[in-house]
C-alpha cells in the first residue's frame, strides 16, 4: 500500500521531468498546492503550479528528478531526490533575468507530498538555491 502511495507521489515529478504537463495534471488534484520553500512561491491550483514549473523548464529544458529514497506515513510521502539540470534558457531572479550558462548542476532536495485518493493535493519542496547558483557559477 505505501509503495503505491510513493509511486503516485513521484508521478508529478516524472511528468515534470518529461515536460508532460498532461501527466502532471493527471497526478495531482485540480486545487494542488505547491510551496517552493526556498523561493517563497506558494500557489494553489494546477494552472498556477504549472506556470512556475514551466518557468523552471524554460530555464532548464533538461531537468529531471533522480529519486533516492522515500517514506510514506498515513497520507504523507517524503521523497529524497536530486534535480539534475542543464541551464540553457533564461532564468528569472529577484535581481533580473540570467541568460543560460550552459552549465549543469545536481541539487539534492526533499519534497513532502500530501496525498488523497491516489493524487497529490500538496507539495512542500525544499532545495538549496545556494548550491544551484554556485554550480551554475552565479554567486
Amino acid at each position: 500500500m505505501s509503495s503505491d502511495l510513493i509511486e503516485a507521489a513521484k508521478q508529478s515529478y516524472i511528468g515534470y521531468s518529461e515536460k508532460n504537463w498532461d501527466k502532471v495534471r493527471a497526478a495531482v488534484s485540480p486545487d494542488f498546492q505547491y510551496d517552493e520553500v526556498v523561493t517563497g512561491r506558494n500557489v494553489s491550483g494546477i494552472d498556477a503550479v504549472l506556470e512556475i514549473w514551466d518557468g523552471w523548464a524554460a530555464a532548464f529544458p533538461h531537468s529531471e528528478a533522480e529519486f533516492h529514497s522515500a517514506v510514506a506515513s498515513g497520507n504523507t510521502v517524503v521523497l529524497e531526490l536530486t534535480w539534475n539540470v542543464t541551464h540553457t534558457g533564461p532564468m528569472p531572479t529577484p535581481n533580473g533575468e540570467v541568460i543560460g550558462t550552459g552549465k549543469t548542476a545536481s541539487v539534492r532536495a526533499i519534497s513532502v507530498f500530501e496525498m488523497e485518493n491516489g493524487k497529490a493535493v500538496s507539495c512542500r519542496q525544499y532545495f538549496d538555491m545556494g548550491t544551484l547558483l554556485s554550480q551554475l557559477g552565479l554567486n
